[in-house]
């Protein structure tokens, strides 16, 4: 089975409605039999076109783990549950944010959403950095792919008290880093007491390599995938969550040229970390992270010097590996059955308050969020390369507010949950126009005509 990257150029829809049936309906004529679409991203929008780079699971053995159900599936969900305030927090993984396009580097702007709710909802790219996480306490770690569900209405997420976390590495000629790996997992067992279900060395290891997108999104393309969930397969009953690390192959002179760019260039990892374990969760149904490995001694030991504060998390790590285990800890159990995803300790859509993210992204996310009424705040800090204008989807009035940063985001957060319009702490406040409303004829005393 293979990981790679595909663009597609889509028809628009009439007035940008119905856009999760209508992209689904026309890729399902751009794919052949063994490809299986994992990820969606809109990366721009012409006057005749939706251009988008879907993240692919290929190979006639990828069959063999297909459970029947897409990732554009769609269950709409009912009245939102008023009594707790939950939010959705999302930075996509590769687009180059200024704002958690790096090592962890939204963990404050998470910190600061997650204090004005009961639950934050957010996924590894937000919080990981590298050997640290400092993940809210009342934040779940959930997988992009999961969420994605989640927001769909297809998968609930429930609150655990620990997970049993597998571990998986690449089998590496230099035992010093594969120690880097192992080690990391003993520190987190005798520090904050993981519950290792094991530690598994995948010999001949994964071929991960990392490239670009069209676009300038990081991406990337994989091999041996068949092999990893072969494993987890014949160890599925042992594990309630799996944390991979494994090399990434990147271009010689890649580390300088990144850790040199003052924060500019696009971080080249994380694309295909993120094409990997949405197909591990979306089709085991497990919480599950990665992290690159270090790929030799020589970059280990080089001297990246003073780098821009959002790439510092990784000029001091070596293992990479510390967010993932400690994010996997309390990573919330999948639920993917109709009766269990009913029950009052399973989060689902309808407990969804709102969701934010980077203005001008869309994905899967962002559609959900449109069909089912979720409020969605777009903050324009920091957005990077998705510069799509999200107002010209066919939002109900007040449902997307877009904002300049995350403080105001966090004011906005504070109004919802409050119950209050946001405007109406906004000056000037405008007037609202009455509309009059009158009939057009006798015989259909239903139709109405409006006039102002």
């Amino acid at each position: 089975m293979q990981l790679r990257e595909k663009s597609v150029s889509i028809p628009l829809a009439p007035g940008n409605r119905g856009l999760i049936e209508h992209i689904k309906r026309a890729l399902s004529f751009r794919f052949v039999d063994g490809e299986i679409p994992l990820r969606l991203a809109v990366t721009s929008i012409d006057d005749d076109y939706y251009h988008c780079e879907v993240g692919c699971l290929v190979d006639a053995r990828a069959g063999e783990h297909e459970s029947g159900r897409s990732i554009f599936d769609l269950r709409r969900r009912g009245a939102e549950k008023a009594d707790r305030f939950n939010v959705v927090f999302l930075v996509p993984t590769g687009i180059g944010a200024e704002i958690g396009g790096h090592a962890g580097d939204a963990t404050p702007a998470a910190q600061l959403l997650a204090s004005g709710c009961d639950h934050l909802i957010t996924h590894p790219n937000v919080v990981n950095a590298s050997d640290i996480n400092e993940i809210p306490e009342n934040a779940f770690y959930v997988e992009g792919s999961v969420i994605c569900r989640f927001l769909m209405g297809t998968a609930g997420l429930k609150p655990v008290r620990t997970n049993r976390v597998l571990v998986v590495i690449d089998a590496q000629s230099d035992e010093m880093i594969e120690n880097l790996a192992l080690n990391t997992v003993e520190a987190t067992r005798a520090t904050y007491g993981l519950k290792c279900a094991g530690i598994y060395r995948l010999d001949p290891p994964l071929d991960l390599t990392a490239t670009y997108a069209e676009s300038g999104r990081a991406v990337g393309i994989g091999y041996g995938i068949d092999r990893l969930f072969d494993l987890l397969g014949e160890t599925r009953d042992g594990y309630d969550a799996v944390a991979i690390s494994s090399l990434i192959a990147v271009p010689d002179g890649c580390h300088d040229q990144y850790f040199t760019s003052d924060g500019t260039m696009v971080n080249p990892w994380g694309g295909v970390e993120a094409m990997l374990t949405h197909a591990v969760s979306q089709f085991l149904d497990v919480p599950s992270a990665h992290a690159p490995m270090m790929e030799s001694r020589e970059i280990l030991f080089g001297d990246s010097g003073r780098v821009d504060p959002r790439m510092a998390a990784e000029a001091i790590s070596s293992s990479f590996f510390q967010c993932v285990l400690k994010g996997l800890k309390r990573s919330p159990a999948i639920v993917t059955d109709p009766s269990q995803m009913r029950s009052n300790d399973v989060l689902t859509v309808e407990d969804v308050s709102c969701l934010v993210l980077p203005d001008g992204c869309i994905g899967l996310p962002t559609l959900a969020a449109l069909e089912q009424g979720i409020p969605v705040i777009a903050v324009g800090e920091g957005k990077g390369l998705m510069a799509n204008d999200l107002a010209a989807l066919s939002w109900r009035p007040g449902q997307l507010t877009v904002v300049k940063n995350y403080w105001e985001a966090a004011g906005v957060l504070g109004a919802l949950r409050a119950g209050i319009t946001p405007e109406s702490v906004r000056r000037p406040f405008s007037k609202l126009e009455a509309i009059t409303w009158c009939k057009t004829g006798k015989a259909d005393p239903k139709a109405f005509r409006r006039t102002q």
